[in-house]
């Protein structure tokens, strides 16, 4: 299976587990296994906001297209991301958002480094 990544912006969660020819997606069971060799299902006959494209068979192999959900913290890996080749029965993994920064604590004082002055 090939999975083709469509960036979007978007803070939605995406959990996606393959088994065969099945993805279940976000908890939802799509079965792709009655397709057969150079079929193509349009993207509108599938009942999900995650299906950015058509899904194909090409050479006994399932070519989909999903949506990519990039957070606000999103990393060049979403922002770019490349085809998920040969994906592999079990947790789909997606590229991960930068890190949160560290949380500011108001009550905390600054941090004074030697030869900066910090205003108050």
């Amino acid at each position: 299976m090939r999975i083709i990544l469509d960036p979007q912006r978007r803070d939605d969660l995406l959990e996606v587990v393959k088994s065969g020819d099945t993805l279940i997606v976000n908890g939802e069971e799509f079965d792709f296994s009655p397709m057969g060799d150079g079929d193509t299902l349009p993207a509108a006959a599938i009942i999900s906001g995650w299906f950015s494209g058509d899904v194909d068979r090409i050479n006994g192999e399932l070519v989909i297209r999903m949506w990519l959900p990039n957070p606000w913290n999103y990393s060049p890996e979403q922002a770019f991301p490349v085809p998920l080749e040969d994906v592999q029965d079990g947790p789909v993994t997606f590229p991960a958002p930068l890190p949160d920064p560290a949380p500011v604590d108001p009550e905390e004082p600054p941090v004074e480094e030697p030869g900066v002055e910090v205003e108050a």
